[in-house]
């Protein structure tokens, strides 16, 4: 029962600050004020995921470059925010400088692996390739995805749903494949998963979006809206068996424990890390052309 109630509060607490910085233009009246909180809030959680991400990639007796990972993550993230949110405000030109400005910020964004990559000769690593991929990884596996939040959220009004569909799937697959669950999906990466479970999780997911989606969007029709829910259940399981692959590859049960009872940053935005990107791509080509 105390494990209960430690896990309830966590989450409770998780849940508040979240939900909090992401309706804090709403709640204060100010949207300048609310980017900035909910931003704050992210560029905590990307620095957090990335302390974590290396921090596991030790266990491995990988060196990573970790002020400059820090760097990158950090700025994969603030560029991606602003870009993303500017796009989709039509002021993308306006603070670029034209498409000329955005084709070289892309060229400048080539030469970050080969420069990454020269450092290394100094660290004496014996894979100095492998630490330097693990030195960029968190910036395109943690800063771009929460980046890409605060677009979705003001332009469309669906980050809530995406968080709401994330754990719909997530309790639905848990219930079902305790009720009934027999065929173990992925033993390797996430022994407790089953195949009952994760498909029950899905279609109770594509449900409850087809029904709640068009209150949050209503220029996004009911089929639509089941569409986003199979995409989001599918990938919400394969970013969390993503992250359970990581973890087991050095045998930790939990990537920190910042949230008692559920565990690291990691832990709790795993799911999200990979849907977050394939929902905006989604809506980008298929809603918003």
């Amino acid at each position: 029962m105390k494990t209960f109630w430690k896990r309830t509060l966590s989450a409770t607490v998780y849940a508040v600050l979240f939900l909090g910085s992401i309706y804090s233009a709403q709640l204060s009246g100010n949207r300048t004020f609310g980017l900035c909180l909910f931003g704050a809030f992210l560029l905590f959680v990307t620095v957090g995921c990335t302390f974590e991400f290396f921090r596991i990639v030790a266990k491995q007796g990988a060196h990573p470059t970790r002020g400059v990972g820090y760097v990158l993550a950090v700025a994969s993230f603030v560029a991606t925010y602003i870009v993303t949110f500017l796009l989709f405000s039509n002021d993308l030109a306006v603070f670029i400088g034209g498409p000329m400005r955005l084709v070289q910020v892309a060229l400048l964004a080539l030469l970050i692996f080969p420069i990454v990559v020269m450092l290394q000769l100094w660290s004496g690593s014996e894979q100095p390739f492998r630490d330097a991929a693990y030195t960029i990884l968190p910036a395109l596996y943690v800063g771009v995805p929460l980046g890409l939040m605060p677009a979705l959220h003001f332009h469309a009004n669906i980050l809530v749903m995406i968080l709401a569909m994330v754990w719909i799937n997530d309790s639905a697959a848990y219930m079902c494949g305790s009720w009934y669950g027999k065929h173990k999906m992925w033993p390797r990466h996430s022994p407790g998963k089953t195949w009952e479970g994760t498909v029950s999780g899905v279609i109770v997911t594509m449900v409850f979006a087809a029904l709640v989606g068009p209150l949050f969007n209503d220029s996004m029709s009911w089929c639509i809206w089941a569409v986003v829910g199979a995409l989001t259940g599918v990938v919400s399981t394969l970013g969390d068996l993503t992250e359970s692959m990581l973890k087991r590859s050095v045998d930790v049960k939990d990537s920190g424990k910042i949230m008692p009872g559920h565990g690291g940053f990691l832990d709790r935005f795993d799911s999200l890390l990979m849907v977050t990107p394939v929902i905006f791509v989604f809506y980008v080509v298929f809603i918003s052309i």
